[in-house]
């Protein structure tokens, strides 16, 4: 449980120190979620732990969940090349580099990501439409994580 909550304590962390509202973190079996009152106070979600151990000391088996069917995505993924804080505008207020059903064209921005106070322009592979934007303003993004998708 240490670990637990040393990850919950590492996560809320890193939310001050980039300013997030909400951030998740996840392993092989388990996930930490964190979101901010209005208050600005971090409250941790439920956190999904792998196989709960019995009073006896064994590990019990993980129920198998019914799996979600597959919606298939269509599109280019433009994915994260790092680790960092995703932006999908230039700066707070002005309009988004993209938006769905934009088209775009290879090369140009289609958002920004920071890490270690460097802001890193991620650009468009192909020309295309816009069909999806996968992650919010201010979300940390990981290495592959789709960002956007352009058909």
């Amino acid at each position: 449980m240490s670990d637990l909550n040393d990850r919950v304590k590492a996560l809320s962390a890193l939310m001050d120190e980039f300013g997030l509202d909400r951030a998740e973190w996840k392993g092989e079996d388990w996930a930490v979620e964190l979101g901010r009152h209005p208050s600005g106070e971090a409250v941790a979600a439920p956190i999904l732990m792998a196989a709960p151990v019995a009073a006896d000391g064994v590990a019990k088996p993980k129920t198998p969940r019914a799996k979600k069917p597959k919606v298939e995505e269509t599109g280019v993924p433009v994915t994260s090349p790092m680790t960092g804080i995703y932006y999908g505008s230039p700066s707070p207020g002005a309009a988004a580099f993209v938006s769905v059903g934009q088209t775009v064209q290879a090369g140009e921005v289609v958002g920004l990501i920071e890490a270690m106070k460097v802001f890193n322009e991620i650009t468009a592979p192909v020309s295309g439409v816009v069909s999806a934007v996968k992650v919010e303003n201010g979300q940390l993004v990981q290495p592959g994580d789709v960002l956007v998708r352009i058909g």
